[in-house]
């Protein structure tokens, strides 16, 4: 156990965790330079396309310190983004230390903070390593300032690398075997491991990632996950060296793997404890949580044949996604689908990406929602994420919205635009601190709704890509909240219809007005598309029918001859209104729905 040390790496987005992971993997001779490419752990083509790490992956590397001694380092690489979070905190909770990456160009970001004060709860070691030290635009000094100021951290001990170039890459090895402390743990007593990652083998069911605080597993026990009793006979326990490697025994202090037949990765949930059926732990480890959605959006085949695909599309997916959660749903316009709960907006495109290209699904998603609470006036609480179930507003007494504090660190010449950006989309109770000279951090509460349409977009085009952003949850808050129902010739269509708060209802009707304008084929009578909040239209535009010139054939004439015939158009016009149907093609969904995002 001495000669083991289990450390992450975290750092914001795009300050190159994956890239150094990949220079320690290569150093430790893992793998050979044939079979060697960038992102090594990063295995699926998103991840690989959009640079991030969406899924947890371990390795663990030898290393021969400059003592002569052989170590075992278990590297416990992490997803960077916000949705990800509380897969983040287990897989600290599974490390002893971490190396905080900064980027010497950009500096101490939002995620950097966040991803520190979660290193801080789990009372790590924390090493600080200044990365991209050959860029041209490298500040090292000023990064330095910035470690000492706003992270706190001693930055004398921090090590300068590039992950890119692989220089440093010893310094490394030798900080994480020396600064790093050995794992605790008793191997006799009962077992306690706590899960950090699972992931589903078609042939071997589901692959759980683990690390090991007390006792010992090997192959013929029977383990018990201790948040559901259920329980399982272990096949086989190893560890991770790119490819799975087969150990006769898991023991404390050790990261591996254990596969005992589980049918689904959602049976194993992150955070849960592992203990032997015959002499189980006393507790399981503390910080399991169960994964919330945050963001709601349906989903339905582009065609109604397709449907029956959809649901086997879903069920393979869930099979490696335990956080996407799924129920039947319908709509009178768009057919049979789904409704999906998703852990945030990132994790809303990878599915919808995901699906597309793995599961050959071409799917609409209504507009993302989050979750409402309402307390009515006979006294019982409702909770609803799909504006289909609004209450009837007369028995309303209060409404409540999820509300999140976001943090933003911009240069300081963007203060104003962020400022205006935060208002518009009501943000309130703002605070301001200057963790180095020349940057901002700005601090907002902030409705989710008002985030997960294109916030991100808008805050990186004005800051013009210096802007970075995190949020986490707060409550729930009253506010002024109504459903608004999208009606083409007076009738309504369910899968438009959304809810929002008052102020903002009518910009937003008017936009999906306009673009519906666009994609409606035109009739030979008259269309007429509105936005509603009960029986009061806020929003209206008409589409004006194909009209044929009947008076063409009128040379000169009375006046009362042409009116006649233009009179007697009219009310055929009427006449085919009141029997005309009209169809609302899939693409005029799509389109809406990507004008969110435009």
């Amino acid at each position: 156990m001495l000669n083991i040390r289990n450390f992450s790496i975290i750092a914001h987005i795009d300050h190159g965790k994956s890239t150094l992971a990949d220079r320690l993997i290569q150093h430790a001779g893992l793998i050979s330079a044939r079979d060697f490419h960038d992102q090594l752990l990063d295995s699926m083509d998103i991840e690989q396309e959009r640079g991030i790490t969406i899924k947890s992956q371990t390795v663990a590397l030898p290393y021969t310190g400059k003592d002569g001694q052989e170590y075992v380092l278990n590297l416990i690489d992490t997803p960077g983004h916000v949705d990800f979070s509380y897969e983040v905190s287990r897989a600290l909770a599974a490390c002893e230390g971490v190396l905080l990456l900064v980027d010497a160009a950009q500096g101490v970001e939002a995620q950097t903070l966040a991803n520190l004060y979660a290193a801080m709860e789990h009372d790590l070691e924390i090493i600080p390593v200044i990365n991209k030290i050959d860029l041209p635009a490298a500040d090292i000094e000023r990064v330095k300032e910035e470690i000492e100021i706003e992270l706190g951290l001693d930055s004398n001990g921090a090590l300068l690398c590039s992950a890119k170039a692989g220089t440093g890459i010893e310094q490394v090895f030798e900080a994480v075997v020396d600064r790093l402390p050995p794992p605790q743990g008793d191997p006799s007593a009962p077992l306690a491991a706590l899960i950090f990652d699972a992931n589903y083998d078609q042939f071997r069911g589901t692959v759980v990632s683990c690390r090991v605080f007390n006792g010992t597993v090997r192959a013929g026990d029977t383990i018990r996950f201790m948040s559901n009793g259920a329980c399982y006979r272990v096949e086989e326990v190893g560890v991770f060296r790119i490819k799975l490697e087969k150990r006769s025994v898991l023991s404390a202090g050790e990261v591996g793997y254990i596969i005992a037949g589980i049918k689904t990765v959602s049976d194993t949930r992150v955070g849960d404890t592992i203990t032997l059926d015959s002499n189980p732990a006393a507790a399981p480890l503390s910080g399991f949580k169960e994964p919330k959605s945050m963001v709601f959006s349906s989903v339905y085949p582009i065609a109604a044949d397709d449907y029956p695909g959809l649901v086997e599309a879903l069920e393979k997916y869930k099979l490696n996604d335990a956080a996407l959660n799924y129920q039947k749903d319908s709509s009178a316009a768009l057919g049979q689908g789904f409704r999906c709960g998703f852990l945030g907006l990132l994790h809303l495109e990878i599915v919808q990406e995901r699906m597309e290209r793995e599961y050959d699904q071409a799917i609409i998603m209504t507009a993302p929602s989050v979750q409402y609470k309402f307390t009515l006036r006979n006294g019982t609480e409702l909770t609803i994420e799909n504006p289909q179930y609004y209450p009837d507003p007369t028995v309303i007494d209060t409404a409540f919205e999820p509300y999140v504090r976001i943090s933003i660190i911009i240069p300081e010449r963007y203060m104003g635009a962020v400022m205006k950006l935060c208002t518009e989309r009501r943000g309130s109770n703002s605070r301001f601190t200057y963790p180095s000279p020349g940057r901002i951090e700005v601090n907002f509460d902030m409705p989710l709704a008002e985030i997960i349409y294109d916030f991100y977009d808008r805050l990186k085009t004005i800051t013009q890509g210096y802007g970075s952003f995190d949020y986490e949850y707060l409550e729930h808050r009253p506010g002024d909240l109504v459903k608004v129902d999208m009606m083409v010739n007076h009738e309504k269509v369910d899968a438009l219809s959304f809810i929002s708060h008052r102020d903002n209802a009518r910009p937003r009707a008017l936009q999906y007005c306009e673009r519906l304008k666009e994609e409606i084929p035109r009739q030979m009578f008259k269309i007429i598309i509105q936005g509603a909040i009960g029986g009061s239209v806020i929003a209206r535009s008409t589409i004006n029918p194909f009209r044929k010139d009947v008076t063409a054939k009128c040379y000169g004439g009375d006046i009362t001859r042409k009116r006649k015939l233009l009179e007697k158009q009219k009310k055929g016009k009427d006449r085919m209104k009141m029997v005309g149907d009209v169809q609302i093609p899939q693409k005029a969904f799509v389109a809406i729905l990507k004008s969110e995002n435009d």
